[in-house]
């Protein structure tokens, strides 16, 4: 009896080497507390499980690890969306340059290769111009040794964060009208 299509993909994709076939686990590295999120000046609030861990912080270079699971998926094969993906490069990039007031302005982006659930993607950022306020940081994940996403991402460093510059804007903008 032929297999049907869904069958077949599913075969393709259990082929495919996942983090659990290599020989250190994933919870050896995501629970060995070396998490650096501590050390960062900026994003002291983000969601590792949806943006990865920080496990190296020098100056200039940052890697997170995205371990991929079920809630990041969009369908029955496991695919994961790009998304978190892409927010995982975005938290490498910034804590690369590991200033307060960082914001990410723009970026040049490509996916190379798909992941799925039990993958774990490791996202290596390198920063540069560090004496400037404008930052470019390339970004490189992989899965194993397949690169899997490259980024180059522009940043700027603002005096202060970026919501209350602008409400310091609308206030000194409204001082001294009347609005009675």
């Amino acid at each position: 009896m032929a297999k049907n299509k869904m069958s077949l993909a599913q075969e393709a994709l259990d082929k495919i080497p996942s983090f659990e076939d290599e020989t250190e686990s994933v919870e050896e590295l995501l629970n060995d507390g070396t998490f650096l999120n501590d050390e960062l000046k900026t994003h002291q609030k983000i969601k590792t499980t949806f943006s990865g861990s920080l496990v190296e912080l020098k100056k200039n270079k940052a890697k997170v690890i995205l371990q991929t699971t079920h809630e990041m998926s969009v369908d029955e094969f496991g695919l994961i969306h790009s998304g978190f993906i892409f927010g995982a490069a975005e938290y490498a990039a910034i804590a690369a340059v590991n200033e307060e007031n960082i914001v990410i302005i723009g970026c040049k982006s490509k996916f190379f290769a798909p992941a799925k659930v039990g993958d774990l993607i490791v996202l290596e950022a390198q920063g540069r111009f560090e004496e400037a306020r404008k930052r470019e940081i390339k970004v490189v994940g992989f899965i194993n040794e397949i690169k899997v996403f490259e980024g180059l991402f522009h940043a700027i460093i603002l005096e202060n964060h970026i919501l209350k510059t602008k409400i310091d804007e609308l206030q000194a903008s409204m001082q001294g009208k009347d609005f009675s």
